[in-house]
């Protein structure tokens, strides 16, 4: 379920990166407070999140990033980016305030859901198929209530794919954070992807630039 996912994103990413302004806006906003959310993941969040809202005034999502993003010693690994980010870690929290539609063009139900990193593995499944192995997988807060649990890749798809109902995950494209020294920025790609670039900070206090797709998908 996952190769396709991942031969859509070399899609994407085999064209060039080069970024565009935004006239899309990013402002903060207060606390994560939803009520289906429980007090290991509302505590592990920042107190302050950040509002995308765009250019023609519809509000896309609030998104609050994790005070502390769990990492350990940065390995050499073929198409990963992020590698020093612990396998299914918690990076942020999500909210659509209306329904969304995921990198994949999956339609994702209006509420809050946490997003953990997933590194696609080198299976018989997923060996060769891209260079580029780095996601954030949707859940529902509902569901996913201890920040701290790990998963395996087959049991956080399987997590994930309670976004949609079916036996796909939900996800967003990791990318290679450019120009992170306006922090936060939002930005298009030649693919017209809105990305979100920031500087998130890590269990070991540094300083650490990830960027993502918040809005677009790849046309299939």
């Amino acid at each position: 379920m996952f190769r396709r996912l991942v031969l859509l994103a070399l899609v994407s990413l085999l064209i060039p990166f080069s970024t565009f302004a935004s006239s899309d806006k990013i402002e903060p906003t207060g606390a994560f407070t939803d009520a289906a959310a429980s007090d290991s993941v509302k505590k592990s969040l920042e107190e302050k999140g950040y509002k995308i809202t765009l250019a023609d005034g519809t509000s896309l999502c609030e998104i609050w990033f994790r005070k502390a993003i769990p990492v350990a010693t940065k390995k050499d690994i073929s198409g990963a980016f992020y590698t020093e980010i612990v396998d299914s870690a918690v990076i942020a929290v999500i909210n659509f305030p209306k329904n969304y539609s995921d990198f994949r063009g999956q339609d994702v139900k209006a509420g809050a859901y946490t997003l953990r990193y997933a590194l696609h593995p080198t299976d018989g499944n997923h060996m060769g198929i891209s260079p580029y192995r780095d996601f954030l997988l949707l859940t529902p807060v509902a569901v996913d209530q201890n920040v701290d649990a790990t998963y395996g890749f087959t049991d956080l798809t399987k997590m994930s794919a309670k976004s949609l109902g079916g036996n796909h995950p939900a996800a967003m494209s990791l990318l290679l954070a450019e120009g992170a020294e306006v922090n936060p920025k939002l930005s298009e790609n030649e693919q017209a992807h809105l990305i979100l670039t920031l500087k998130v900070k890590t269990s070991a206090g540094s300083d650490l630039p990830i960027a993502f797709v918040v809005n677009g998908k790849v046309e299939h």
